[in-house]
């Protein structure tokens, strides 16, 4: 089976740290995935993280987490996506890596790409890829 690689944004990286009994806490045991996050995204969900325990958590969890530049200026937007300025770098990131999958529960501002392509990256919610991978 080939590897996929998932990026996964900072909602993603936040609820694996914020409980830990976390259903995305699944990501991080399956076969055949490479986990990706962008020093961008790490730091969002940090931030937002309130007590130590669970920015410990997160600390454990990257540890499986491959690290990448936040913002890559070589690589921009398909002309046809609209984002807000905060999740551009998010986007930009997984592009810039190749990634097979974006994994977001952001519905706000990547909900309408849910299920679609944009520059052969999947847009999915982790509950949809974990689906997807029964």
């Amino acid at each position: 089976m080939k590897e996929d690689i998932l990026f996964l944004d900072a909602n993603v990286l936040f609820s694996a740290a914020y409980r830990e009994d976390s259903g995305i806490l699944k990501l991080w045991k399956l076969d055949s995935v490479k986990l990706v996050s962008s020093t961008y995204a790490i730091e969002e969900a940090r931030r937002n993280l309130d007590a130590s325990h669970q920015k410990e958590r997160l600390q454990s969890l990257l540890i499986e987490v491959e690290e990448c530049l936040p913002y890559h200026k070589e690589i921009s937007l398909p002309e046809n996506i609209a984002l807000r300025e905060k999740d551009i770098p998010i986007l930009l990131a997984a592009i810039f890596i190749k990634a097979d999958y974006l994994i977001t529960g952001d519905v706000k501002d990547f909900g309408k790409f849910y299920g679609k392509k944009i520059c052969n990256i999947t847009i999915l919610t982790p509950a949809d890829y974990l689906k997807k991978r029964r």
